[in-house]
């Protein structure tokens, strides 16, 4: 699978400060690399895809619709995460389903691995709060989650911290900058990339006293998967749809179904108050897999689709492995 050429070391310019751009910062600052990434936002990132995103480490979870290289970036991902945040939290998320999706339930305990099936009883010790709700519920231990709106200013702190320098409002291209760069613009990278497409996200921000999670809790749904996911001081993000459209916004169906799905894990969620509603593009190539696209000195991260957080890490790894032993990923790199 591995192939070796080699690369020559040199400074490092990364575009984006997103989940993808911020891992690749990191980690090559850490390597010694003289670092500069440019934002052409603010320090903020209330414009970048990753300020929407639901932020779950599942690449179980994930299985059941991706590909195999997902779960396999993925799973190299959790271990990454554990090493440079460890207070990450990696306390298991949870399926859940009422009686009527109860095929797709047992179709996706079929397609998926890493779970236990807990009974009514066991559910409830986990999540009180969850208490009479489900007769039953699949739990991955091992999954994790993370709130992109706090996690990013982290990693950014880390990378000035190992030595990087981090230029907010710098809209810059690869053509104004010298040396190695890495290009991890998302959707603006289609002047480069003119393949990708956005696929809108959508989220609801809530807040509520009433109910208690600690992981979370994905709801099996006819269209996608939808889930509630515990954030700081009484907060839950409901997510996430997956639209084929470039427009912004939250639609009136998609608001039904996400408060629908939130009610129907919990009730008191009915009394719940609104605090936001918000949605992002996620850029994706047509089979919807990442690709680390390399051409002469530049090299493009892209497509990572709505698995950004999961599998952002690893492809960090990769490109570093890339620069500094020639070693080729052949599932996701492509070298002109």
């Amino acid at each position: 699978m591995l192939q070796t050429t080699k690369r020559p070391d040199s400074a490092v310019s990364i575009i984006g400060a997103g989940i993808a751009g911020a891992w690749q910062a990191l980690l090559f600052a850490q390597a010694g690399h003289a670092v500069t990434l440019h934002e052409r936002g603010d320090a903020a990132m209330t414009e970048s895809t990753s300020h929407w995103a639901g932020g779950m480490l599942a690449p179980w979870c994930e299985a059941e619709v991706a590909e195999p290289v997902i779960s396999r970036l993925g799973l190299r991902s959790l271990d990454i995460w554990r090493r440079e945040l460890p207070d990450t939290p990696f306390n298991g998320s949870l399926v859940v389903a009422h009686p009527r999706e109860r095929n797709d339930f047992e179709r996706f305990a079929a397609m998926t691995e890493g779970h236990r099936r807990l009974d009514a009883a066991a559910l409830a010790e986990l999540e009180p709060s969850l208490e009479g709700r489900f007769r039953d519920a699949l739990f991955f231990p091992a999954e994790g989650h993370v709130e992109p709106r706090r996690v990013l200013p982290k990693l950014h702190e880390r990378i000035r911290a190992a030595g990087g320098t981090i230029r907010f409002s710098s809209d810059v291209t690869a053509a104004d900058l010298d040396g190695l760069v890495i290009d991890c613009r998302g959707l603006a990278a289609r002047d480069a990339q003119p393949e990708l497409r956005g696929v809108k996200g959508e989220m609801i921000l809530i807040e509520t006293s009433e109910v208690q999670l600690a992981r979370p809790v994905r709801l099996i749904h006819p269209r996608w998967p939808l889930y509630v996911i515990p954030r700081e001081a009484g907060l839950f993000m409901l997510g996430a749809t997956s639209i084929e459209a470039e427009d912004t916004g939250v639609s009136v169906r998609s608001a039904l179904e996400l408060l629908g799905a939130a009610y129907a894990v919990h009730p008191a969620f009915g009394e719940a108050r609104i605090v936001e509603f918000g949605s992002g593009l996620r850029p994706a190539f047509p089979d919807n897999l990442p690709r680390i696209a390399v051409r002469d000195r530049n090299i493009a991260v892209n497509g990572l689709y709505r698995h950004g957080f999961l599998i952002a890490p690893a492809l960090a790894e990769l490109t570093l492995q890339y620069v500094e032993r020639g070693q080729i990923d052949n599932e996701v790199m492509q070298c002109a």
